[in-house]
């Protein structure tokens, strides 16, 4: 069943109690990196597995996830090429109470190193849970990247 979550904003990816932050550097320049992030939000799943669908939504965006996790998100910082967060505002994922994703973008030679934030709070199974799944989670950002870099060139 969707729930609500807590209204947080941007400060929360620096205190959230969990938080699980990957990174990788592509091949691809920052630009056509955010643009793929921020800008082509349909074509998401092209490149993220994990991703069934994804929509732009007024303001924000909606995601379904293969399983059926649902999310509904509000966009926090679409700064290109820097910067892309959103909040997830309701979502059917058991236990979340707050959650935001940032993609940071930074200039790497050629290329573009990424990093991916998930800021996160729930109940203390959701938290233990999110411990368990880092490696899964990191494994599937890692896949999704090197996906991106390939449609990028």
């Amino acid at each position: 069943m969707p729930h609500r979550l807590r209204p947080v904003g941007p400060e929360f990816v620096d205190n959230a109690p969990v938080r699980l932050v990957f990174a990788r550097d592509m091949a691809a320049p920052p630009e056509a990196v955010f643009h793929a992030l921020a800008e082509d939000v349909p074509g998401w799943p092209q490149w993220f597995s994990a991703i069934a669908s994804a929509r732009p939504t007024e303001g924000g965006r909606e995601v379904r996830l293969r399983g059926g996790i649902r999310f509904r998100e509000t966009v926090l910082a679409a700064k290109g090429p820097e910067v892309y967060a959103y909040r997830v505002d309701v979502t059917n994922t058991p236990g979340a109470r707050a959650w935001i994703e940032e993609w940071r973008l930074a200039p790497a030679g050629a290329g573009t190193r990424v990093r991916m934030t998930f800021a996160l709070d729930g109940t203390t199974p959701f938290r233990l849970a999110c411990g368990l799944a880092r490696p899964g989670v990191g494994r599937s950002f890692r896949t999704a990247v090197a996906a991106l870099d390939r449609r990028l060139h």
